[in-house]
């Protein structure tokens, strides 16, 4: 808050300061508890940990990325489990807001104590909580995020499954400029981490072909105040606007942009929820992008899809299947296959050493690479269009 004679900024900077110092507690406390070789390692069970938007605006993409992880384990413990351990998960809800979710992980490794974390929700909530995993020693995997700084090598405990958001922007710029020879693009994005690291995404892009953004516009997390942001860019008559936002706020933004008669072909990124989005947008959703990070859940091109439909189906009478619990899927998958080569009394060192090792993962034909100084996971990107409110796949774009 900034008032009149600048002492808000005092006071933001003093809170900063306080929270700042609050972490930093929380990390020397957690390192502390960090002791026991095996936490959450019984002689009949492996606890895992998940804190995730359960409940609020983007509580379609926590609940998503739960049934995919349980259906994996379900999968899993039907077979015996791994060397006779059950794969259990605890989730506690954070409704996509960083405060909630570190309250929620530290419950999860201080309380319920917990071998690893898996299936979080969001940038901003990664963000706060990784810290706290990585001084721990637990392995933070599958964040259902692209955000470039989980890359770095230096995580050693971040298990990433999907392609970055700046591989995703890299594909949706190039198929803009290669297969229509757009050059006008403008870019709508949530004010937070999320947000951000989406536009220098698009920017990054835009300048390895020497072009510039013609508008930018955002708007508040957990909101769908995008209004004025829409009507700041259509003052500069874009061809086409990169959505980095929510299934809500995106799908708000269209339904205006169509009533206002902007023409724009828009684009989301895998993040936004794409069955929410199409859900909530109904018939004006008619030629909105997606890019995806995983293949069609009802389609047939790896054995992996119909192991995933065949695993819902077991586990609960609700069978449709989705992008986000397709990836809560092989983010369960990918924990067993490396429990199987972590030993038999696995720790949370082992596991990583495990990764690491073992380099490639095959699960059911979608493979996930990894070692010495790579944690990415997967490179893949997919373009999807919704059209008569189904997801369909896109090769190229056409007019």
């Amino acid at each position: 808050m900034r008032t009149a004679d600048g002492s808000g900024d005092l006071v933001s900077g003093a809170m900063n300061l306080w929270r700042a110092g609050a972490l930093a507690l929380l990390l020397v406390l957690v390192a502390a508890s960090a002791g026991a070789d095996s936490p959450g390692v019984t002689a009949k069970r492996i606890l895992f940990g998940q804190s995730a938007a359960l409940g609020g605006p983007a509580a379609d993409l926590g609940t998503e990325m739960r049934r995919g992880i349980l259906a994996a384990f379900e999968k899993i413990n039907r077979a015996g489990g791994v060397h006779g351990r059950r794969l259990e998960l605890r989730s506690y809800d954070d409704r996509y807001e960083p405060e909630l979710a570190i309250a929620n992980t530290l419950k999860l490794i201080e309380e319920d104590g917990v071998f690893a974390l898996i299936g979080a929700v969001g940038t901003p909530t990664s963000a706060a909580v990784e810290p706290i995993a990585r001084a721990a020693g637990i392995p933070f995997i599958g964040p259902f995020t692209g955000a470039e700084f989980l890359r770095d090598p230096a995580f050693g405990n971040v298990v990433n499954l999907r392609a970055s958001y700046f591989e995703e922007t890299e594909t949706i710029v190039e198929r803009l400029v290669t297969d229509l020879g757009v050059s006008r693009i403008g870019v709508l994005y949530q004010d937070d981490s999320y947000g951000r690291n989406g536009l220098e995404g698009v920017r990054r892009a835009l300048e390895r072909r020497r072009l510039e953004l013609v508008g930018v516009g955002s708007y508040m997390r957990n909101t769908t105040a995008v209004k004025t942001a829409l009507l700041g860019l259509k003052r500069y008559n874009p061809e086409a606007i990169i959505v980095v936002g929510a299934y809500l706020p995106s799908a708000v933004f269209t339904q205006w942009a169509r009533k206002l008669g902007l023409e724009a072909l828009i684009f989301n990124i895998s993040f936004v929820g794409s069955e929410a989005l199409a859900a909530t947008l109904g018939p004006s959703g008619d030629g909105v992008y997606i890019t995806q990070v995983v293949p069609l859940p009802d389609g047939d091109t790896v054995p992996l899809l119909s192991e995933y439909r065949e695993a819902l189906l077991v586990n609960e009478l609700n069978t449709r299947s989705s992008y986000g619990s397709l990836e809560g899927y092989i983010a369960g998958r990918l924990t067993g296959a490396i429990l199987e080569r972590a030993g038999s009394t696995p720790t949370r060192a082992s596991f990583l050493s495990a990764l690491a090792d073992t380099g490639t993962f095959d699960l059911g034909g979608f493979k996930l690479r990894y070692g010495s100084g790579n944690n990415r996971g997967s490179e893949k990107v997919f373009l999807t269009v919704i059209r008569n409110g189904a997801i369909v796949p896109v090769e190229r774009l056409v007019r």
